[in-house]
């Protein structure tokens, strides 16, 4: 798996639960970070948009992270991982900056998924995705980490 996200997350706590999380995942997600667009909302979503697309690869199957997006539990989450896996499909994962995501960008995305209807820092959703990723193949893989509901 791949994660394309704006902007550079400087060391630190995000930066280091990312890392905790993105190497437990197998295969580890690979980060691409593109630098913020600068100018308005909508000069930096072009800016960033272009650069975004110029990074993905041909052919990748481009889940935008996006407010708009599809909400999932995470045992609803992993059964979509699995479907995706079992058509061949391999996620790169997009993050847009402060502004978000271009509409082209959004429109080139297979899926588009949101983390919730809370407004979160685009530096604090790379960890909440890895985080989730790895519960994912946690629940796929039968371990404990994940425990379901325990309330």
């Amino acid at each position: 798996m791949r994660l394309i996200a704006v902007g550079r997350l400087r060391r630190g706590p995000e930066a280091e639960l990312f890392a905790r999380y993105a190497a437990r995942l197998r295969p580890e997600l690979a980060l691409t970070e593109i630098a913020e667009g600068g100018g308005g909302d909508a000069e930096a979503r072009r800016r960033e948009g272009l650069a975004i697309l110029a990074a993905l690869a041909p052919g990748s199957f481009a889940v935008a992270l996006d407010p708009g997006g599809q909400m999932h539990d995470s045992e609803a989450l992993a059964r979509l991982l699995a479907s995706w896996r079992a058509e061949g499909r391999t996620p790169c994962f997009l993050i847009g900056g402060a502004a978000g995501l271009d509409a082209p960008l959004l429109a080139r995305a297979g899926y588009r998924l949101s983390l919730g209807a809370l407004t979160w820092p685009h530096f604090l959703v790379r960890p909440m995705l890895a985080e989730q990723l790895y519960r994912a193949q946690s629940i796929l893989a039968g371990h404990p980490y994940h425990r379901g509901d325990t309330a």
